[in-house]
């Protein structure tokens, strides 16, 4: 399976663009703001000669005005290599029935690695494959880059409570996409994603919820977690209006604490279309 098994959510998100939250420290010239300043076509501002300075980046017309030599300062443009880390642990195949949690990670994984990709973006992907093995795909820019990460993305098969946090160190690039129910090592994950952030990485956390978790069934239903089955819990009209506390003031503080980290923080809902989530992913209002 390939690219092709996600043509209408490529086709969707054709045009969407992604920025970069921050200017990108110099590499290959590229399509995000640089920290570098140079001689690119993208006038920044003038600056008052110096010793050493290029003199074919003097302004010769402003100096006639004004009898100072300026020189014309652009800001150079730069590549944002990008993985997505893609979280397979059991929990992302709720509801077990629809599996709907787990299919709008996939096509959030595959969306927006083409958008990076068509940005001029060398992009890849980490996970757990479906044998439990890690998979890396490093970043690459070149013509196949998104099939062969809708491949492995459409093999992967969710299982087992593997912790996401050690994803990160095998993700080397300034920019991450974790895409994740937060149902796992939530603390160690945002410990290791506020060092990131705080090295200069651009990190984005797409919270996944299924609308059955936000909305379980009426009835009085037996709750197991899929990660530890041991752990179960009896929801009914008494223990559901706490669930709605409980679930509602985590998820809260879930986005509270990763946006004071740095990070770009999405939620989002297995019943929102995933090219909108794309959208609202890369170019947040």
């Amino acid at each position: 399976m390939n690219g092709t098994a996600y043509g209408a959510l490529l086709d969707a998100v054709r045009g969407v663009h992604w920025p970069a939250r921050r200017h990108v420290g110099g590499g290959l010239p590229g399509a995000h703001p640089s920290t570098l300043r140079g001689s690119s076509s993208e006038f920044s501002e003038y600056r008052v000669y110096r010793q050493g300075d290029d003199p074919r980046r003097v302004d010769w017309r402003l100096l006639a005005r004004s009898d100072r030599a300026y020189i014309r300062v652009a800001t150079d443009r730069a590549v944002l290599p990008t993985t997505i880390v893609l979280d397979t642990s059991a929990s992302m195949a709720f509801p077990v029935v629809t599996r709907t949690k787990w299919t709008l990670a996939q096509e959030i994984a595959v969306g927006l690695a083409a958008v990076a990709h068509a940005g001029g973006d060398a992009v890849g992907c980490v996970l757990r494959d479906e044998r439990g093995g890690v998979c890396v795909l490093p970043p690459r820019s070149r013509r196949d880059a998104v099939n062969e990460i809708a491949r492995v993305v459409a093999a992967a098969d969710p299982d087992g409570d593997a912790a996401l946090t050690p994803m990160l160190a095998l993700a080397r690039t300034p920019r991450l996409a974790i895409v994740t129910d937060l149902l796992g090592d939530a603390d160690a994950l945002l410990r290791a994603a506020r060092a990131r952030i705080a090295a200069g990485g651009d990190v984005h956390l797409v919270h996944a919820i299924a609308r059955e978790e936000i909305d379980p069934p009426a009835r009085t239903i037996l709750a197991e977690d899929p990660e530890a089955p041991i752990v179960q819990r009896m929801l009914n009209e008494r223990t559901r209006r706490e669930y709605d506390e409980a679930f509602g003031a985590w998820r809260a503080e879930m986005a509270r604490q990763w946006r004071a980290a740095g990070a770009a923080y999405v939620e989002i809902m297995t019943d929102e279309p995933a090219a909108h989530a794309v959208r609202r992913i890369a170019e947040p209002r």
